[in-house]
């Protein structure tokens, strides 16, 4: 079907770019897409597990570094001890938490359990939920447990719960990443323990810990089996900064993260009365055709407890008796019930109780600054061009469109990747010999008057300028007001880079040769990463004039969460240099 373009403006065709009409929130009902093949489910997933690693600042892992565990102030009780703990998660950052233990010998396979948003973290003990309660039975049970702070809860407060802003989100810093990777280090935590079997590793934790479970089992595969609790919905993503990294949801939402899960097993517990009220009829099933891909449709299972938001007894029970069949081979699994028990005193469980944080421990300030560092460092050591641009290509969300259509009239042109819903008009002018890319700041129609324009024009070149995302005629409403935007939108300026990849997939196709890009004032940022990320060499005249690749620069002129964490400007130039025409 031929769109026809109206021959005085395109600003009503590109008014319609989906970019500024579908903006997804942590609100927005999502459809789980339907996978007709186990492999593509599994290229699915793969893309999926490096867009959460990237969004989290955890591409490349960061190294893993001792952990110098601290474990004391041990307690006995009946059938269970208690113990505090201290780990240091990376230099000078350290994960307070419990460690609760059977009392009889042998290897015992082990529980990861982060708490989630209740008011006392960790040490919650009430009708809704017990932390420790669950934490006494899982233990009396068989298990050897590790529950653990989230940030700002408790014991682990060197940073608050919820903070960073432009110059963090550039560099992937956040509550979201850390605690991701505190998890991670949970469980390398466990698995030196020498009375847990480090092969029979589970995971369960309810409403901010149910997301943090599920994360952690999407990217971690020593994960064995896992509950996460009233948090897997398609129609809430979650309300905390600790749950929205930028970047990390665009095209995909949570339900789509614990399918990852398959084909190990899993229990997914609802409540009747939170936003995990639809998980028996539509996100249940949605998970279990993945798991059926795998053959495996009964490893997921679910439970829904008449009850509001909560980790309580009913709830707890459910997960003991999956847990139970699951990993104990108990006969009678489904009659455990919970036993009473009683919480230790606060002061007995937390592990700065009358003490300090170890000398080394960093401030805020302090371990920001050694993440800048370390993300530098693991930039400079790459040698691996195709490494540096999958993760400039991952934080810029950009892709070489399988197919690129254009609908033309006279000089107008509208461009459009099939599916994407995506609009980039332009003016193209015929003529011959390799195309020309021409891209500014305010437009196709300022790129057409740039002195740079002249040259190939007068040469009879065929020349396309483009309005790039939200310049031109293609400034159009677009609705940033949202919580957690860029959680599930692109930036603007990301979105520009989109736009040029697009439109130099359309003239290499088209007219069969290497696009030449010629770009002018903050366009010639855009052009610079493009070319960086484009797969065919590309002749690339930008002048960056002031840009120096500084977080300022970023900040102001050119601002894509994770763009340094990936490398910034250096990598782009690195790209460029070693990267010869094809």
């Amino acid at each position: 079907m031929r769109f026809l373009v109206p021959a005085l403006s395109l600003c009503v065709v590109f008014a319609q770019d989906a970019r500024n009409t579908q903006v997804p929130n942590t609100n927005t009902h999502f459809t789980m897409k339907e996978y007709r093949t186990l492999a593509e489910w599994e290229a699915r997933k793969a893309q999926l597990r490096k867009q959460i690693l990237s969004a989290a600042g955890l591409l490349p892992m960061p190294e893993k570094t001792p952990l110098n565990p601290r474990i004391f102030g041990r307690l006995e009780r009946n059938g269970y001890s208690v113990e505090k703990v201290l780990i240091e998660t990376m230099p000078g950052f350290y994960l307070g938490g419990n460690l609760y233990r059977p009392l009889r010998p042998g290897k015992h396979p082990a529980i990861v359990t982060p708490h989630g948003h209740w008011s006392h973290g960790r040490l919650e003990n009430q009708s809704r939920t017990s932390v420790p309660g669950r934490c006494i039975n899982f233990a009396r049970q068989g298990y050897v447990v590790f529950s653990y702070d989230m940030l700002g809860y408790n014991d682990t407060t060197q940073t608050p719960h919820k903070f960073g802003g432009r110059i963090e989100q550039l560099w992937s810093f956040g509550p979201l990443g850390l605690q991701l990777w505190n998890s991670i280090r949970a469980v390398d935590f466990v698995q030196s323990l020498s009375d847990v079997d480090p092969e029979r590793i589970a995971a369960t934790g309810a409403s901010g810990g149910g997301t943090q479970t599920f994360l952690l089992a999407a990217v971690d595969d020593r994960v064995k089996w896992s509950a996460p609790v009233n948090m897997v919905s398609a129609i809430m993503q979650g309300g905390c900064v600790c749950e929205n990294a930028p970047n990390l949801r665009v095209d995909t939402f949570n339900v789509e993260f614990a399918a990852m899960m398959a084909p190990r097993p899993m229990l997914l517990v609802s409540a009747t009365g939170d936003w995990t009220r639809n998980v028996p009829s539509e996100e249940f099933p949605a998970i279990r055709r993945i798991y059926a891909l795998y053959g495996k449709a009964d490893e997921v299972e679910q439970v829904q407890i008449d009850a509001p938001h909560n980790y309580n007894r009913e709830s707890r029970e459910a997960v003991y008796r999956f847990f139970g069949r699951r990993i104990l081979n108990l006969p009678d699994a489904d009659k455990i019930v919970e036993d009473s028990f009683q919480v230790e005193k606060q002061q007995d469980l937390l592990a700065l109780n009358g003490r300090s944080l170890p000398e080394n421990a960093l401030d805020y300030d302090g371990l920001f600054r050694q993440w800048k560092e370390a993300a530098r460092a693991q930039s400079a050591q790459t040698r691996d061009i195709a490494e540096l641009q999958e993760r400039l290509r991952l934080v810029l969300g950009a892709e070489w469109p399988a197919e690129v259509t254009a609908q033309n009239r006279g000089e107008l042109i509208v461009l459009t990747r099939p599916g994407k819903g995506d609009r980039v008009p332009g003016l193209l002018i015929p003529g011959s010999g390799a195309p020309v890319l021409l891209a500014d700041e305010k437009g196709a129609a300022a790129a057409r008057k740039r002195e740079g324009a002249r040259k190939p024009i007068a040469l009879g070149r065929t020349v396309l300028a483009i309005d790039a995302f939200q310049t031109g005629s293609a400034e159009a409403p677009r609705d940033r007001s949202h919580q957690h935007f860029l959680t599930f939108n692109r930036s603007d300026d990301a979105l520009r880079v989109q736009d040029i990849l697009t439109a130099l997939k359309y003239l290499s196709t088209k007219y069969e040769q290497k696009p030449e890009l010629i770009c002018a004032g903050k366009a010639a940022v855009w052009c610079t990463f493009a070319a960086a990320v484009a797969p065919i060499g590309v002749e690339l005249t930008a002048d960056l004039g002031k840009f120096q690749g500084t977080e300022e620069d970023f900040a102001r002129h050119f601002f894509v969460p994770g763009i340094l964490r990936a490398g910034g400007l250096d990598a782009a130039r690195r790209i460029l240099n070693q990267v010869s025409p094809q």
